[in-house]
């Protein structure tokens, strides 16, 4: 857990014996072995007030704008800024701050590209890091900020459609995990965002690397529930297209 305390107090001290260069380099962006700095691993153990109070102290520095964004944009060795950390452990409440103070520093197009699309040396975005996880709750706050800045088609092919390094979309990850409720908001979101046909071969159809549907992944984790749903669904719509 961080201690605000200790950090509040080198603070304090730090200010007393170094010039606000060396505050900005050796304490606000001083990185670890796998570069961290102090706001990735706050961001990673959910903890929103030394978050806030790094924010603070960020905006106390001269160079407040350049500061605030270097915060924003760091990315640690995973290529992971403290928004791809975050979300992979879960934590909204961090996630919606970061949201926040994104909007208020950087254009809609960075924060389209830095945090709704950036991907980390995996090639893994935000968006598929939380549907590896089956993440419902993050996935739908993705959706909600992706609505708020990127085309409907982008939507699709960046986050509906997106495949990972073993070729699975968020569709076949829920299969998989056996998660129903989740299948069924990314239906409500396909239905939304792709014709008919396009759900037909981008979601009940399509394969990943090693030949499987969402059905075969379903099956063979035995997930009854799942393919139930999957059955109706591909009466639903390959009966339209008759």
């Amino acid at each position: 857990m961080g201690d605000l305390d200790i950090m509040q107090k080198i603070w304090e001290w730090a200010k007393e014996n170094l010039t606000k260069e060396e505050i900005s380099n050796k304490l606000l962006l001083a990185t670890d072995s796998e570069g961290n700095t102090a706001w990735h691993l706050a961001a990673g153990i959910g903890q929103l007030d030394v978050l806030e109070k790094i924010w603070d102290w960020a905006k106390d520095n001269p160079k407040r704008e350049e500061i605030s964004n270097e915060l924003l944009l760091a990315t640690n060795k995973l290529s992971r800024t403290a928004w791809h950390v975050a979300e992979k452990k879960g934590h909204v409440d961090v996630l919606q701050k970061i949201w926040e103070w994104a909007k208020e520093y950087l254009t809609a197009e960075e924060i389209s590209i830095i945090l709704l699309l950036a991907t980390d040396s995996h090639g893994n975005t935000a968006w598929q890091l939380a549907a590896e996880k089956g993440q419902l709750d993050i996935l739908q706050k993705i959706w909600e900020w992706a609505k708020e800045n990127l085309t409907t088609e982008k939507i699709s092919n960046k986050f509906l459609l997106a495949t990972d390094s073993e070729g699975n979309i968020t569709w076949h990850l829920a299969a998989e995990k056996g998660q129903l409720d989740l299948l069924q908001k990314i239906w409500e979101w396909a239905e939304e965002n792709l014709t008919a046909e396009e759900i037909t071969n981008k979601l009940l159809l399509t394969t990943d690397s090693h030949g499987n549907t969402a059905w075969n992944l379903a099956a063979e984790k035995s997930k009854l529930d799942v393919l139930q749903k999957k059955w109706e669904w591909a009466k639903e719509n390959l009966q339209q297209r008759r």
